[in-house]
């Protein structure tokens, strides 16, 4: 049994989202037991409603407080060091590339998990959902754009019809390997994708 401890409400609160992530991650929204993920923390069942009054509301706060700081890490600010954005591209994917492993299949990506699980059924998950994606494309036009004004990427391009195009391509990647169970296909296509964007150089 889980020994309790006492804890500041802003660990109690990290501690829930961190184990809901992963509860979510593994089963699914809709799947997901409020009873495992407090068995995987060492809080209560009261301090669980006390931070968020039901598992929806938990859900919620998994995207914007979990899923959404994770993009911004993973790729915003990352692509945010490149001052060329092909070779900023080129190197996220890559990285993506060379650390495939088989949670990549088995799990898939936790955004478009949700996506497919929820969007359908839940206008504030398909909102909370949407605004992830419109960040992050409108992050890889904006680089886009400046390698255009740099003269690093193609002129007459349309950088956020392009920036779309590649979020799509990448989350498409990590849906067929996920149902092929093939890390191998996952990373084939990815390497398509990286052909693709090489082309946009100047």
């Amino acid at each position: 049994m889980v020994q309790r401890k006492t804890r500041n409400p802003e660990q109690t609160r990290n501690d829930l989202l961190d184990a809901a992530y992963t509860e979510i991650l593994e089963s699914g929204f809709q799947a997901a037991s409020l009873e495992r993920i407090l068995a995987n923390t060492s809080v209560s069942k009261g301090a669980l409603y006390h931070h968020f009054g039901t598992k929806r509301d938990l859900g919620l706060a998994v995207i914007q407080e979990v899923i959404g700081p994770q993009l911004e890490g993973r790729w915003f600010n990352m692509l945010a060091q490149h001052s060329d954005p092909i070779r900023g591209l080129l190197k996220l994917i890559e990285e993506k590339i060379a650390s495939a492993d088989e949670s990549v299949i088995r799990y898939g990506c936790p955004l478009n998990n949700l996506i497919q699980e929820m969007s359908p059924l839940d206008e504030s998950f398909r909102q909370g959902l949407q605004k992830i994606i419109e960040r992050w494309v409108e992050v890889v036009a904006e680089a886009l754009k400046e390698g255009q004004a740099s003269g690093k990427v193609r002129a007459g391009t349309a950088p956020q019809d392009i920036a779309l195009f590649i979020v799509a391509s990448i989350e498409g990647c990590v849906g067929l390997g996920k149902n092929a169970q093939s890390v191998t296909a996952y990373q084939r296509c990815l390497k398509q994708l990286q052909v693709y964007i090489q082309s946009l150089a100047v």
